[in-house]
Order: structure tokens, then sequence, then C-alpha cells
């Protein structure tokens, strides 16, 4: 979806602007140096065991590498108690239809959740005479989407869950939220998940992930990538790894990590 410059007040307004330049181009990572990284996760600890020490991704991370909010109010339960969330007693579908103007199609909704190309196609690009409320409900989308499929990825990859419509629906209250405390935890969580030995694919902030992973140690960062500004993370948002031999490449990753010492770790961000 385009940022269209009439809605970026509203992600300004909601402390997401940052983050939403730097996903206004496609952000490729590398997943078997990611991969190996998670097998170096605790869930008892919630850090990165290494040879030299324990390792974990901070709120400052957060605030410099990605520009998101890690002050205001919590949003965990809109994780773990949704239907909770709905204004009194409301039903999902009937916050979908006002704040997006329309339902989908039975064929590409699934429990709780809304098939992204339809979606996608629906809102891709905002019409030049669109009224101030199509200018909000593109707006909505957008966060929509940014949260979705950026901030809290999950394994369900082609599809969106509707957690986020009792936020949507007051886009001048979304500032109240620590957006980057809510994604640092949701990435904990998926580090969790993704120590377990059925699980195959990564999930959340990935982009949080390999930013602090090329700050922090030098010796596995890409060359040719000496100028930066804010966001942090936009350094390397034209970096391009190998997509080919990706399991020899996970054992390369993992031959790293064993190399590693402490003076190879950058302790300022």
């Amino acid at each position: 979806m385009l940022l269209h410059d009439r809605i970026i007040p509203y992600l300004e307004t909601a402390g997401l602007y940052h983050f939403a330049r730097l996903n206004n181009q496609w952000f490729w990572v590398d997943e078997p140096l990611l991969s190996a990284f998670v097998e170096r996760w605790r869930p008892e600890t919630h850090t990165f065991h290494m040879l030299f020490a324990e390792c974990i991704i901070t709120l400052q991370d957060v605030a410099y590498k990605l520009g998101l909010p890690i002050d205001g109010e919590a949003l965990s339960r809109c994780l773990t108690d949704f239907e909770n969330l709905m204004e009194n007693g409301r039903p999902a579908w009937v916050w979908f239809r006002k704040l997006f103007g329309e339902l989908p199609p039975q064929n590409k909704v699934k429990q709780m959740t809304v098939c992204y190309t339809w979606f996608h196609e629906r809102i891709r690009v905002l019409p030049a005479d669109a009224s101030e409320e199509t200018v909000r409900i593109y707006a909505r989308a957008y966060i929509l989407m940014l949260l979705s499929s950026q901030l809290f990825v999950d394994k369900n990859a082609n599809r969106f869950h509707l957690r986020w419509l009792p936020y949507l629906a007051s886009l001048d209250d979304l500032d109240r939220y620590s957006w980057g405390s809510a994604a640092l935890a949701w990435l904990y969580r998926c580090f969790c998940h993704g120590t377990n030995r059925n699980v195959v694919n990564l999930a959340g902030s990935l982009q949080l992930l390999q930013s602090w992973i090329f700050w922090r140690f030098s010796s596995l960062r890409p060359s040719r990538f000496d100028v930066y500004g804010f966001l942090l993370a936009s350094r390397w948002a034209t970096y391009l790894p190998k997509n080919d031999a990706g399991d020899q490449r996970v054992v390369f990753a993992r031959l790293s990590l064993d190399r590693l010492r402490i003076h190879n770790r950058m302790c300022d961000p």
C-alpha cells in the first residue's frame, strides 16, 4: 500500500510515521543468520546465549532503530484477550464494516482473520479526490497493514487478525500506546516459540532483529553500508542478502556465532 501524503498526519499522530518510512520500501532479511540467532535464544532468561556472554534487544534498540514510542499505555490485551476488547460486545465484523465501509467476501474470511490480498487490492491507492472520511479509512487500513504485516508479524503470513480494530476506531488516541514495548514483547514471544524444534518459520519484527545484529556485531554486518541516519535500521534498508544454499548458510552463520568474542560486540547503538 502506497504511503500517501494525506495519511501521513494520522501516522504521525499515532507515533508510527518513522516506522512507516522504513517500510515504505521492501526490507529484506537474512533468514539463515536470523535463524542461527534464534537458536541461541533461551526462553528461561529471554536472552541470546553466546559463548562469551548473554545478549538482549532492549527498548533503546526499538526506539533508535525503528523510531517507535516506548512510553505510554500497554497493548497486551489485544493479543491475549481480544474478545473482551469488543465495545459492549459489538461483533468484530460490525467493527470492520464501520471502519472500512464494507465486509470481505466469505471466501476471504477465516475465523477472525481476513485475506491480505483482497484487503490490499481494495485500499492500495488513495483516490485523488478522496474526502476526509475516505482518507481516514485509508489511514486505518495503512496502520492495520503496518501492524499486522510488519510490526506484529505471525506465521499466518497471508492473513491479518482483527484484534486491532478497537484501536483503529479512534485514530486520535493511538499516540497513547507504547507501540515499541508491545513490538518488543511480541518479538520475545516469537523467539520463545521459535525455539521449538517443530517451528520452521520466523515471526515478529525481523527488521529489528537484523538491524540489532548488524549494529552490535561488526563482523556479521554487510560491507558498503556506511551512510546512515535516523532511523538506524534504515542503514540496511537496501541490503539484499543471498537467497541460495539456505541450509549451508545456516551452518556458516552458526560457525560465525561460535567464533564471536566479547571484543566483536559493540556496546553502543
